[in-house]
């Protein structure tokens, strides 16, 4: 028996929710932060406060940022490395016990958001 020639394996190439809610709050701390100068306009925070909420609003955006890019790299990794577990010996018809298969005849197709 001969394994087929094209085996097509679609990978999920748009981020997890997990990494766009993590990003949507990076965004958010962002956002606050910009809205600083007008709480200190406003009376609300004083100019110590300010300081101590900027830095702080900062490093939360720039860890939550890189935590979204972490797990949106991750989950592209795993989902490549599924689906080329997934075209090795067993799956396209043919027999390991016997003979090597030809891994080269799988073809990995990127799906795109349209796609899906």
């Amino acid at each position: 028996m001969t394994p087929p020639t094209n085996t097509l394996i679609r990978i999920d190439n748009r981020p997890p929710t997990r990494s766009k809610v993590t990003g949507a709050l990076a965004a958010l701390a962002c956002a606050a932060c910009c809205t600083l100068p007008l709480l200190i306009a406003a009376g609300i925070l004083t100019g110590t406060g300010a300081a101590i909420m900027e830095k702080t609003l900062l490093a939360v955006a720039a860890i939550l940022a890189a935590a979204a890019l972490g797990m949106w790299w991750l989950h592209r990794r795993r989902t490549a490395r599924r689906a080329f577990d997934h075209a090795g010996c067993g799956t396209a018809g043919c027999d390991c016990s016997r003979r090597p298969c030809d891994q080269s005849s799988a073809q990995v197709v990127l799906a795109t958001s349209a796609e899906l």
